[in-house]
């Protein structure tokens, strides 16, 4: 069971450290555009030095060229995962993998964000078919173009597994405990749902960031998610 990747949703390295101070384990984090364009690799290399596995959220989406050349700068700094939008299309991942070729970074492609409704992706996306039926094709085109796995709600990864093999990644965001607000998510999951319907990983962020007890409440998702 992987750990719960804490997204470190801060504006600075200076409250990324006063945060990282508070646990005494290895952690997984993710770390945003908000942050990574702030404080750039740097920030990077100053957590890889505390031992912790990072996600590399920049969600890239541009011609093939351009993302493999910047995959390939990003292979530099060791992080364990990072990600593009699979709405850049199946020659662009298939650039983003080449890019990582000599590098262990997974790579994993976002489907549709977990702010988006159905109502939403008809509307500004025109894409008139189910939300289930669309993320699960951005998981297939992401597989057949060699990637690791995807970004999806925790309400499609039992059928991403099903289509796409249970090896293959389902990082699922929206994972709030029972009793948490939603905030700007739509398509949210308790950490124990989200183990029974198939996430491979998931990420939390305000449950624990913004907790009185970061450390603590990190606990008790950890120990939910992994059902003990």
């Amino acid at each position: 069971m992987s750990k719960p990747i804490i997204a470190l949703d801060f504006a600075s390295k200076q409250q990324v450290e006063e945060f990282l101070m508070q646990f005494s384990e290895p952690l997984f984090v993710k770390v945003g555009m908000e942050l990574y364009y702030q404080e750039g690799p740097e920030l990077i290399r100053y957590i890889k030095s505390l031992g912790h596995e990072i996600f590399l959220d920049l969600k890239l989406h541009d011609i093939p060229n351009t993302v493999e050349s910047a995959m390939r700068g990003l292979s530099k700094l060791g992080v364990d995962m990072v990600n593009v939008h699979a709405a850049g299309g199946f020659e662009m991942m298939k650039a983003a993998k080449r890019g990582l070729a000599d590098s262990d970074t997974k790579l994993i492609a976002v489907t549709q964000l977990t702010s988006t409704s159905e109502e939403q992706m008809h509307e500004d996306q025109l894409i008139y078919v189910s939300l289930e039926e669309s993320v699960l094709h951005y998981a297939k085109r992401a597989m057949q173009a060699g990637l690791d796995g995807v970004v999806c709600s925790v309400l499609e990864a039992q059928a991403i597994g099903d289509a796409c093999g249970q090896e293959f990644l389902r990082v699922t965001p929206g994972i709030r405990p029972a009793g948490v607000l939603a905030n700007d998510q739509k398509r949210i999951a308790t950490p124990a749902q989200a183990r029974e319907k198939g996430s491979s990983h998931i990420v939390v962020g305000r449950a624990i960031t913004k907790a009185d007890n970061p450390s603590e409440s990190y606990s008790q998702i950890a120990t939910e998610w992994s059902g003990q």
